[in-house]
């Protein structure tokens, strides 16, 4: 027997796992890293996140991703290094956690490991009829293994496609596992660059599980500031949001597309809410002159309306529920204030208060992918009713 697959037969047999989770999102401003212990699996999983850390990417790396992020057309050879060389980088950094927490990565038994995604193309998006949903990650399984020494488990998005899913979003299934509650109706909102909602019902029934994209979450607040003020990747704290008034008729002409109109579950990212549709918002609106203040005030409650409107479509009485936040969205607070004007009598909870930080969540979710992929893949989400098929994600790679 190959003796990496009689390792990953010991570690699957052990009563608790270590599984490093990484997350790079769409704001690119650095990988999440959660060291996570687990014993059991599916609805009996119990998870204690015992790290965590946002290492910051530098200049160059952020350049070499804007380089190929979101474009339609990219240098083939560009995007051909990338994938490996990302890898690199993440190893660099997990060595760099590893080493900060002392621990050795003999000590780790799997990588679960997002990649950085630089296109998602859902038909929705891309309308070639001959073509279903596409999506890609860079930040290759194989090189992070070998640099690392650890079993790695990556590319998970690629399975939900494969299985009549969008390839996101795919928070509903750690959700589930980890955060339902008997007797409880939870909504588990994440506001990253993207944001997206999951439905936790109280009776833990998992085919009335729903998991959706809402529209823009941070990307697109974080695109105009870094283009009005380089140098700077977020509106820290919504500061100049704060300075700014609302624009009824940019947020209106924001608001008008068909993908509001679309029926849920659904997917976008950047490909759509870029700055090409803030430009074509503004001549839609016929605005010809608007300070940054006001922009990015109407950006922010953009943002707010396509999550209060997905919610409260999909949601019959939103009091009836818990909700519980996280991702970078939540420090905005003039987002947040935004959310809560629209979604009235609605107390907003961090992940902290169900035992995982809000900032490492998505880090977290994967690893417990990871860990249901190597000892789970028995929960049954029905078939796919709600845009989640039944699933085990991940490609392995091994060290060596």
């Amino acid at each position: 027997m190959n003796q990496y697959l009689d390792k990953l037969y010991r570690i699957a047999s052990r009563p608790e796992r270590r599984i490093i989770g990484l997350m790079s999102g769409t704001s690119v401003d650095g990988l999440d890293i959660a060291l996570c212990r687990f014993r059991g699996n599916g609805m009996d999983t119990e998870i204690r996140l015992e790290q965590f850390i946002t290492l910051p990417y530098g200049a160059e790396f952020k350049e070499e991703i804007a380089s190929v992020f979101s474009k339609s057309q990219v240098d083939l050879q560009k995007l051909c290094l990338l994938n490996g060389w990302i890898a690199e980088q993440h190893a660099a950094l997990i060595g760099q956690a590893l080493k900060k927490w002392g621990i050795s990565p003999e000590e780790i038994d799997i990588v679960a490991s997002h990649g950085q995604t630089i296109f998602h193309a859902p038909k929705s998006l891309h309308r070639i009829e001959k073509f279903g949903n596409g999506t890609l990650q860079l930040g290759d399984g194989d090189h992070l293994a070998v640099k690392t020494g650890i079993i790695t488990i990556s590319d998970f998005r690629q399975k939900h496609i494969a299985g009549g899913g969008e390839g996101a979003p795919l928070a509903a299934y750690g959700d589930y596992l980890i955060f339902s509650k008997a007797g409880e109706n939870r909504i588990l909102l994440n506001i990253g660059g993207i944001a997206n909602f999951t439905f936790l019902p109280g009776d833990l029934n998992p085919d009335r599980v729903f998991c959706s994209d809402t529209g823009t979450g941070n990307t697109l607040m974080d695109a105009y500031i870094q283009k009005v003020r380089p140098g700077t990747y977020y509106d820290a704290n919504g500061e100049l949001a704060s300075q700014g008034r609302i624009n009824e008729k940019l947020l209106q002409a924001l608001l008008d597309h068909p993908f509001f109109e679309q029926p849920f579950p659904k997917t976008t990212g950047p490909e759509l809410f870029n700055l090409a549709y803030l430009d074509a918002a503004k001549r839609k609106a016929g605005i010809t002159a608007i300070s940054e203040a006001d922009t990015m005030a109407t950006l922010n409650r953009f943002s707010a309306e396509g999550i209060a409107q997905a919610v409260k479509s999909q949601i019959d009485a939103p009091s009836n529920f818990q909700f519980y936040v996280s991702g970078g969205g939540m420090h905005n607070p003039v987002l947040m204030d935004n959310l809560r004007d629209l979604l009235p009598g609605i107390q907003f909870t961090d992940t902290n208060a169900l035992g995982i930080d809000p900032d490492a969540k998505e880090a977290v979710l994967f690893a417990v992918l990871a860990n249901e992929w190597l000892t789970g893949g028995r929960v049954n989400f029905g078939e796919g009713r709600n845009g989640i098929p039944t699933v085990s994600m991940g490609k392995l790679s091994f060290p060596g």
